[in-house]
């Protein structure tokens, strides 16, 4: 936390970076953001930015995990909101908080599930909680919804793979529910993507409805 005001204008300098990141992200793309258009936008000389951050892929770094946590934060608040046994409600409000945040910010969104930035490599070691906080909000659930139901194996590379995810997690999920949280987790983005990305227009009029509809396809699927 900023204590000092050196410190305090630094923090409010790389929220003023970010911000203005966020409005390329949303007119150009993620392909189009420059740190000299962020400079001119400032009204400050291109090396002053470069004091708070050091590059564009440093820049897109930060963008990223602070998308991946607001989407988190988002999703956790909905989820937190449920009784734990109302296991259908939990994943209802999972996946419409995640559309609903997706909706309202679809250029970040586009940033972290869209197409990959040319020549940028996300660094794992920080990207990698963050990214991971909403499939580990299902993978909760899995497990509560695998409590009392029997465990099913399978066998070869898919069954080697959950395994190891298993024993990662510590969770106690049967192979045949992780599989379908897998396809449950998928399609969720997917309907997400193919409506901000525009892959409805011509066939669909209202897109709340539809998402609705596949939310109940897909609470099927994981046996509420």
């Amino acid at each position: 936390m900023a204590t000092t005001p050196r410190q305090r204008a630094r923090a409010q300098a790389i929220e003023d970076i970010k911000r203005i990141a966020r409005e390329q992200l949303a007119q150009e793309g993620s392909a189009a953001l420059s740190l000299r258009a962020i400079a001119r936008e400032l009204g400050i000389v291109s090396s002053a930015v470069y004091r708070y951050v050091p590059s564009r892929d440093e820049l897109l770094t930060m963008l990223i995990i602070d998308a991946y946590n607001s989407l988190g934060d988002a999703v956790e608040k909905a989820e937190a909101a449920c009784p734990r046994d109302d296991l259908a409600g939990r994943w209802r409000a999972l996946a419409v908080a995640a559309r609903t945040w997706s909706v309202a910010r679809p250029s970040e969104y586009a940033l972290i599930y869209g197409s990959p930035v040319p020549g940028y490599h996300a660094p794992v070691e920080r990207t990698g909680e963050p990214g991971t906080r909403v499939s580990m909000l299902l993978m909760s659930l899995l497990a509560d919804i695998q409590r009392g139901r029997p465990l099913v194996s399978l066998t070869g590379p898919l069954g080697g793979d959950f395994a190891v995810l298993r024993d990662f997690l510590g969770l106690s999920i049967g192979d045949d529910l992780l599989a379908r949280g897998f396809l449950a987790f998928s399609a969720l983005f997917g309907v997400i993507s193919f409506e901000l990305f525009g892959q409805y227009v011509g066939s669909l009029t209202d897109y709340e409805a539809h998402f609705t509809h596949q939310l109940d396809s897909l609470s099927a699927l994981l046996g509420l």
